[in-house]
């Protein structure tokens, strides 16, 4: 038992220097890890479409993919995982901390860096480097589908306007017949620069409730 106990010690101080949380909140998460996954120790995508807080979250989807999505690693890999172990979803889950109040300037601006692009890779659902129209339609769509006055064709030009607008702000001489291909990272990084997230981007459907960590509010 000791010797199992001071494997996990291990295996939590590693995992302390690659995500930034404390021993303690890994420690939290694990246990969470544990109830999603039941008496497995891999985490499926249908583990996570139970959970009933998410039920009604009109991106659904688009999180749940996250957890699988091979980027999110870090590592710079392309494609999705069938299934993922603790150190993938708590690498995952590292992108939704939140600064304390030791974290220098630089290292904020790393992890609001993060965040963008985790975000970024949300929306770019086949990886190409891009958030194409059809895929910014989509997501508009989706948050806008539980609003009974508004029908897809209305939210169609909603998402249409909204990338007229950044095309014309992100490529200033383009002509009228000229394509758009879509939203880079740097375009991204723009549009969402005046917006505040390194402390209010998280993930309440993972709240556990606890005096150490809350992954919501």
């Amino acid at each position: 038992m000791g010797a199992t106990q001071t494997h996990s010690e291990y295996q939590y101080e590693n995992m302390v220097g690659k995500t930034g949380f404390s021993t303690e909140q890994i420690k939290n998460l694990h246990m969470r890890f544990q109830q999603l996954c039941g008496d497995g120790k891999k985490l499926r995508k249908e583990h996570l479409e139970n959970i009933p807080t998410l039920a009604d979250n009109p991106i659904k989807t688009e999180i749940i993919e996250a957890f699988f999505d091979k980027r999110n690693q870090r590592n710079n890999e392309l494609g999705s995982y069938e299934e993922i172990g603790f150190e993938e979803f708590l690498m995952v889950m590292s992108h939704f901390r939140p600064p304390s109040i030791k974290t220098s300037a630089e290292e904020k601006a790393a992890m609001r860096k993060q965040k963008v692009r985790f975000l970024f890779n949300m929306h770019d659902t086949d990886g190409d480097g891009k958030i194409t129209l059809e895929e910014y339609r989509k997501t508009v769509e989706e948050l806008l589908s539980e609003s009974e006055s508004i029908g897809q064709e209305v939210a169609r030009a909603i998402a249409d306007a909204a990338m007229l607008e950044v095309a014309s702000t992100n490529v200033p001489n383009m002509g009228p017949d000229d394509f758009y291909e879509g939203i880079t990272l740097e375009h991204f990084e723009q549009i969402l620069k005046d917006l505040e997230m390194e402390s209010r981007m998280y993930v309440r459907f993972l709240d556990m409730n606890t005096a150490n960590l809350r992954c919501g509010k």
